[in-house]
């Protein structure tokens, strides 16, 4: 798996998943030992799915645990508000429907639009990285193209 960059916000929040994984881990185990003292494991549909579980919770914790271990904590300090990237808070203006919509790009994994948390690896946010203030953006999304002016960049 590569490095994936994220907010110090996003690696807590992939931290507490995975602690709350591995908190379930007894729990599934208590299952499956009641489950096998009701005798004939062949015919014992508690304790397959018990077993199940088990399966799922540990490879859920195998890829949390690779997740973490492959974060990179994005230095915000090193940020500019000159042109958009990533973390950026983005004012434009939709020039399909002239409607104001404000953006933060972040992360695919911290990606919320009903947030509006836009993944950089969208097309709107792929289109506006690297351009500034003033500037005039095509995206080419699914139902054609959308044009954006950047009204403001924070961080």
């Amino acid at each position: 798996m590569a490095v994936e960059l994220m907010t110090q916000a996003g690696l807590d929040k992939l931290k507490q998943e995975l602690a709350d994984a591995l908190a379930q881990r007894p729990v599934i185990s208590a299952a499956i030992a009641e489950a096998r003292e009701k005798g004939d494991l062949s015919e014992n549909a508690e304790y397959d799915a018990a077993r199940d579980a088990q399966g799922l919770l540990e490879v859920k914790i195998a890829r949390l645990k690779e997740k973490v271990a492959n974060a990179r904590v994005i230095d915000e300090s090193k940020l500019s508000a000159d042109t958009v990237q990533l973390l950026s808070k983005v004012k434009v203006m939709n020039l399909n429907v002239k409607r104001e919509m404000t953006f933060q790009i972040v992360p695919e994994s911290e990606a919320d639009f009903s947030k509006g948390l836009l993944a950089a690896t969208t097309p709107i946010a792929k289109a506006l990285i690297g351009h500034g203030k003033g500037e005039t953006v095509e995206a080419k999304v699914p139902s054609g193209v959308m044009k954006f002016q950047i009204l403001e960049i924070s961080l």
